[in-house]
């Protein structure tokens, strides 16, 4: 596990420092203030994050942290249920089919009306975007157990819940993994459009406040924040998988 980590560590070293070359490359060959010097865009960062950049950061985690817990709570039940039953899979799996294509950003206005300009507009955006990747790799690693798994667990008397514990869910861990972090990308996108409407705290009001006023090293710094907070959140879902799926890393 220690050279895991070291590993890690320098891997994400690496892709700091490649960032950081490119960063000063372009800003380089573009001769413009659009694009900051990365080292005068990161001491305006920590001049912000003592200010008021440390609250837009905190808002965001929140929302998308409320957000990413509801569609658990609902993409997960569903989709065990949908791939284990499959008359629950013939009635939910066209709806998905249905729903999971349209822009779900499209119903922000709907989303604000109904339920105010606050943060539950913005969180149930969120949740209706995610909610349906993580429906789906859930309900498609059930289905990818092999039947004779099924078989070897119902020959030793198991009942549904013992099945439900000691083969499905563990089973279907690593693809629920996979659906999260592909649901934290997609809902920080999501997140980033829905807070430059009715909004006064958060990554994306303080960008798109920041590009209004031409306050290009303010805007690049509250960048470089939305990179720290996906990057967080990217690690904390390892550290996840490394507790849930602890099996798939003793090879290593």
């Amino acid at each position: 596990m220690k050279g895991l980590r070291r590993v890690v560590q320098s891997k994400t070293l690496h892709g700091f420092l490649i960032l950081l070359v490119i960063w000063e490359l372009t800003h380089q060959l573009l001769h413009s203030n659009i694009v900051p010097n990365p080292i005068a865009t990161g001491v305006v960062f920590v001049r912000l994050m003592s200010q008021e950049l440390l609250w837009h950061m905190g808002a965001s985690l929140l929302r998308i942290g409320v957000a990413i817990v509801i569609a658990m709570l609902i993409g997960i039940p569903l989709g065990l249920w949908t791939g284990s039953s499959k008359r629950a899979d013939a009635v939910f799996s066209p709806v998905v089919y249905v729903l999971y294509p349209l822009p779900k950003i499209a119903f922000l206005p709907v989303f604000m009306l109904l339920f105010g300009l606050g943060n539950v507009s913005k969180i149930i955006l969120v949740v209706t975007i995610i909610v349906f990747q993580i429906l789906l790799g859930t309900r498609d690693g059930v289905k990818e157990i092999p039947k004779e798994l099924y078989y070897a667990v119902k020959a030793l008397g198991s009942d549904q819940w013992t099945m439900y514990r000691h083969l499905i869910i563990p089973a279907v861990l690593p693809k629920m993994i996979s659906s999260l972090r592909i649901s934290v990308g997609i809902g920080l996108s999501a997140l980033f459009f829905s807070e430059n409407y009715a909004a006064s705290y958060g990554i994306g009001y303080f960008i798109m406040d920041a590009w209004a006023v031409m306050k290009y090293k303010e805007m690049f710094a509250g960048i470089l924040a939305l990179g720290i907070m996906s990057f967080l959140l990217f690690k904390a879902i390892d550290l996840l998988e490394k507790r849930l799926c602890s099996w798939m890393f003793i090879s290593q």
